[in-house]
């Protein structure tokens, strides 16, 4: 993947980590820093289905989830699948849409199902929505939800590569202009099933959890009158953690792990303004504050 997106490294690892730990993405940042392209190179990798979503203002549910469709010859109804019925979906510029559409994606991504009128279809594991989201303030965007936000494992924020990763870049596109090259397949999605149930198995030593648990309480307590992240970003801290120590070869979670994740999973899931003085905050920032502070077990 790295060879593919110059200077992805670390967004690289984070979209393996949501992956293995079977939970989604949100890659935000300006248009043209590689985005798409970050997404579209881990479908390619996996030997698995694999859909585009291109989130306009006109958008609607069905377009997204499926709809279903009068047959006169049965004289039934017959399910037309979305799709949202793949192992990766990519949906795109996610917030050129309206909440309402985007709040479409709620059910599959929490309960890794569909409901369509009244029937209840499961989605295919493993299932990942990586969802790209330009800057908020650029024209034409709506904000996310916080609701629709913390169904999102983590989020990963690519900026403009140096001077050197671009000029590596432009000498790249020269090179498969005479040469186009494409990135195959490897690893099929049982291998991914077999990876995600590893993971899971990694060992988490209770210091470990109490360490996750004051570590989001603090946050909650530093964010204090403007939310903070909720339960669900503790166990998303945990998953994170556990696939980063798989990816890493450990056999259990230590706090670097932790360490490592805890921006990725809470920057997301903190407010950017303090509604008590109407100051801006820095998530990441916030975050560093309190690892540099919090107990290591």
């Amino acid at each position: 993947m790295t060879a593919t997106v110059l200077g992805a490294e670390v967004p690289a690892q984070l979209l393996l980590v949501a992956l293995l730990s079977n939970g989604h993405v949100l890659i935000q940042g300006a248009p043209g820093v590689g985005k798409t392209t970050l997404a579209k190179t881990l479908a390619s990798c996996i030997d698995g289905s694999f859909s585009r979503i291109q989130f306009t203002p006109d958008l609607l549910p069905a377009d997204i989830l499926g709809y279903s469709i009068y047959h006169q010859g049965s004289g039934q109804f017959q399910f037309t699948p979305g799709p949202v019925f793949r192992n990766i979906v990519l949906a795109d510029e996610i917030n050129r849409a309206s909440p309402r559409i985007q709040s479409a994606l709620l059910e599959c991504m929490n309960e890794q199902q569909v409901t369509v009128d009244g029937v209840t279809r499961k989605l295919e594991a493993p299932f990942l929505v990586v969802a790209t989201q330009n800057n908020l303030y650029s024209s034409g965007t709506f904000p996310l939800p916080e609701p629709q936000l913390d169904r999102f494992l983590l989020s990963i924020t690519m900026t403009m590569p140096d001077v050197e990763t671009q000029t590596n870049l432009l000498q790249l596109h020269v090179q498969r202009a005479h040469s186009p090259s494409s990135v195959d397949p490897i690893l099929h999605v049982d291998d991914v099933r077999a990876m995600q149930a590893e993971v899971s198995r990694i060992q988490v030593n209770e210091r470990v959890c109490r360490y996750i648990a004051n570590l989001c309480e603090e946050v909650r307590k530093q964010e204090a009158g403007r939310g903070g992240p909720s339960a669900r970003a503790s166990i998303a801290i945990l998953r994170a953690a556990q696939a980063m120590a798989y990816l890493t070869g450990s056999s259990a979670v230590h706090p670097d792990h932790v360490k490592a994740v805890a921006a990725p999973v809470m920057s997301h899931r903190i407010h950017g303004k303090d509604s008590r003085q109407g100051q801006a905050i820095d998530p990441e920032q916030l975050i560093a504050h309190v690892l540099q502070h919090l107990p290591v077990p």
